[in-house]
């Protein structure tokens, strides 16, 4: 009999360690802070793809947490630079939705220009080391609009010195499609199509080098058509601005 009392004392006492207070480290272990920190270790470590995941899971498990924000624009630069493209527009959208007055609000802004930037640029192209500057320009566009509105909503911004030269980039990309389109307009006689794109790229790509060959376009679809005051006011700005240009002298 002493025998089983000593043995229920010692499963007792067992059954007591089993469900107190070692545990709760562990359970500690499990929280948001410590969770982070690892998804934060496997991000300095170059382990992206891990890091994303150990976020999204952080994420799903305390989507109101102290660290949702901060979890958010993370994974923000690890869709980045993981080039998945959609998951990275999807988040910053998500972001700045309900984040509107959050302080990073502008690095939203400047990755989403970023990420828009990143995707417009051809892979394959690159590969081979062929520039096709008639493709389409929807990215780049949008990519113009991000850093113009990052420029615009928050001009002292730390990003926006590296987002001015970014548009600088874009600007001369746009430019290029339309002189692209401007071309081939010229090769098919469509002289006053070719003629309204190189206006639109005086108007909206100013102080571009593609400005030189837009007026030496109009100049010649102008006379073309048989406009001669059309033709000479874009000629007297061509002799003004690029006068070694053969398009800025009279017949």
């Amino acid at each position: 009999m002493k025998n089983r009392i000593i043995l229920a004392l010692a499963a007792s006492v067992m059954l007591s360690a089993c469900s107190g207070t070692p545990d709760e480290p562990q359970a500690q272990a499990s929280g948001p802070e410590v969770a982070y920190e690892r998804a934060r270790e496997l991000m300095a470590q170059g382990n992206l793809s891990m890091a994303r995941d150990a976020l999204n899971n952080l994420s799903s498990r305390y989507p109101f947490g102290a660290y949702a924000n901060q979890v958010q624009l993370d994974l923000i630069y690890l869709n980045y630079k993981l080039d998945d493209t959609d998951k990275a527009l999807a988040t910053i959208d998500r972001f700045i939705r309900l984040n509107p007055n959050h302080q990073d609000i502008d690095y939203a802004i400047y990755m989403r220009g970023l990420v828009n930037q990143r995707a417009e640029h051809n892979t394959i192209q690159e590969l081979v080391g062929v520039e096709r500057y008639d493709r389409d320009p929807s990215r780049a566009r949008d990519a113009f609009k991000d850093f113009a509105d990052l420029i615009r909503q928050y001009p002292d911004s730390k990003y926006v010195p590296d987002a001015k030269q970014r548009l600088v980039a874009l600007k001369s990309r746009l430019a290029k499609y339309e002189l692209a389109a401007a071309r081939y307009y010229m090769d098919r006689a469509a002289y006053l199509a070719a003629a309204n794109r190189g206006k639109y790229i005086l108007e909206y790509y100013p102080n571009t080098p593609e400005v030189e060959e837009a007026l030496a376009i109009m100049v010649e679809s102008y006379d073309q058509l048989d406009l001669p005051k059309m033709r000479d006011d874009a000629r007297k700005v061509l002799q003004l601005n690029y006068p070694e240009n053969p398009m800025a002298s009279a017949d």
